[in-house]
Formats: C-alpha cells, structure tokens, sequence
C-alpha cells in the first residue's frame, strides 16, 4: 500500500487545484523541520461535502484528530463506530479509513510529520509512544467535559498557527504532546477487542505491513521489513509468537509468507521492467546478487535471467 505524501494530502483536500492548496499551507513553515498543520473539520467538511469519506489508505504523516458526530473508523483490521465525539490517533505505520455517518460533522484535525515533533534531541519518539503503537488503540470515545479540553487545546493551536509570534511552533509543539498525553491517559474502549480475536489481529496486521512494501517503483526503493524479525520487532510481540498465530491462522510460517511475496514481486520486475537484476536483487533488500539469484532458484527452480527470457 503505498505512502500518501503531505503534498498528496493538501491535493486531495483541495480537490487538486494547486492555487487553493498553497493557500491552505500555513505561513512561516518554510522555516520549519518537518510539516504541522491543523484545520476545522466543519469548515472543511463543508467544502468537500461531495466526498465524504477517507480513502483506506497509508498516510506518511501523523495525524491528531477531535471527531464530533456520528462516524465509523476501520483502523488496520478494528471497526469503531463513534456516536458523539472521540479522539483519534493515526500513524503511518497503519492504514486507516474514517466515514462519517452524518452530516453533523465538527471538531478539528492536525497533520505532522515525525521531523516536526523530533526535530531536537529533547523531543518525543513518536514510534516508541503507546498511543503509536501498532498494537495500541487508536480511538478513544470522549465525555463532553473531555471534549471540551481537547478542544481548546485545538483551538490555541489555531490562534498560534495564524500568529506572528517567531516561536509560535515550538509552542505548538507542546500543544501537541499535550494531545498526546490526554490520549495516553485516557481510557480505551476494551469492549471492542476481545481476546479471542487478537491472534488474527496480529495475522491481519503482519499483511498489511507486508503489502503495503509493494509494489516496488523504482530501483532505489528498497523494502525495510525483510525478516521475521524485522516484523515482529515492528508489531511489538515476539518472534516465534508472530510464527506460532500466522502458522495457525494462515498454515504458513512469517518467513514462508515473506518469501511467497518476495518471489511474487521479483516475478513482475523481471518480466515488467528493464532494470538490471543486481537493481531488482536490491530493491527486494538483498545485499548481494548472488544470494538473490539462490533464493530465486530455490522458489521456482530458475535462475532469474532465465525466468526473464
């Protein structure tokens, strides 16, 4: 599943006219490391009301949001739906959908890279953070009075975003790990997930951090999940966990599954493209040549130049 950029973000809400994007960017940002920005959801709501939903999609931006009004988040493999008001935490790690239910929809959203929040030393490890964690819970149901501080917080992130103040996002900043850390305390909504159903929450999860690696567009893209390991150490369980619930739910182990979609991508970039096979060997994240051509062997029994003629 591929990364929506910020800059495909700012097209989509624009309905892609590039004049009414730039207009959205805030000022002064420029200056900035990494990207911030935060909008009303009913102003905006109004202005795209001919597509009222979210794209399923994997975004390469993080995104803080205060939903008011009936709505229904699918978030990896969870459905929630949202009667009055809740407190969503998207990542990029996860591809998430968000549909309202209504036309009563109200409250305020921030957008934000890693590099914003990280930008020194003394800033917060985003990935290292409950509230981001692929395993943790995204959406939290609110009481008004919950509501109610969350949304000041926004609306001092609104005021200082139009200011001319010269450290007005640092002080933003703070406004946005104080966002974070209301979530973290808050309590989630346990009735939703079951016990019973957490091993195919791990199943569902693992396939998705898979296919969203692909497809491979370009020589110098290179995949960063390759092992099982890798997976597990991203999903926050442990390895031979991770090859106990897929070899259950899906009769093969992590690195069967891995190794079938590697095969399965090296197939269409040997047929489909006319890059050298040292290019497809890495983009696939293997370091040498020769031990891409093992495993291809190994998989179909031809090498890949003469899976290629």
């Amino acid at each position: 599943m591929k990364s929506k950029s910020i800059d495909e973000f700012y097209q989509e809400i624009s309905g892609g006219n590039d004049q009414d994007s730039s207009g959205l960017l805030p000022k002064d940002i420029q200056k900035e490391i990494g990207h911030f920005n935060v909008f009303n959801i009913k102003e905006l709501y109004e202005r795209l009301q001919e597509k009222s939903f979210m794209p399923y999609d994997r975004r390469a931006y993080y995104k803080i949001s205060l939903i008011r009004g009936k709505n229904r988040v699918e978030y990896a493999d969870r459905t929630i739906d949202i009667e009055k008001q809740a407190l969503l935490f998207a990542t990029p790690k996860i591809p998430y959908n968000y549909l309202p239910l209504d036309t009563q929809q109200s409250g305020h959203f921030c957008v934000f890279t890693g590099e914003f929040l990280t930008k020194d030393k003394s800033g917060i490890d985003l990935d290292r953070l409950p509230i981001f964690q692929t395993d943790g819970y995204p959406v939290f149901q609110l009481t008004e009075e919950e509501a109610f501080a969350i949304d000041l917080i926004f609306k001092k992130i609104h005021q200082e975003i139009n200011s001319d103040y010269v450290y007005k996002y640092d002080l933003i900043r703070n406004y946005v790990s104080e966002l974070i850390h209301f979530g973290q305390k808050l309590q989630p909504v346990t009735a939703l997930y079951s016990k019973h159903n957490s091993a195919a929450r791990v199943s569902s999860l693992f396939l998705q951090l898979l296919e969203r690696q692909f497809p491979i567009e370009s020589p110098r893209q290179r995949l960063e999940l390759k092992s099982a390991k890798d997976f597990a150490t991203r999903l926050s369980i442990h390895v031979n966990h991770l090859n106990k619930v897929l070899k259950e739910n899906t009769g093969k182990t992590t690195t069967e599954l891995i190794s079938d979609r590697l095969i399965h991508e090296a197939k269409i970039l040997l047929k489909e493209t006319d890059w050298n096979i040292s290019e497809i060997a890495f983009s696939l994240g293997f370091e040498e040549l020769a031990h891409f051509s093992n495993f291809f062997k190994k998989q179909t029994a031809l090498s890949p130049l003469s899976f290629r003629i």
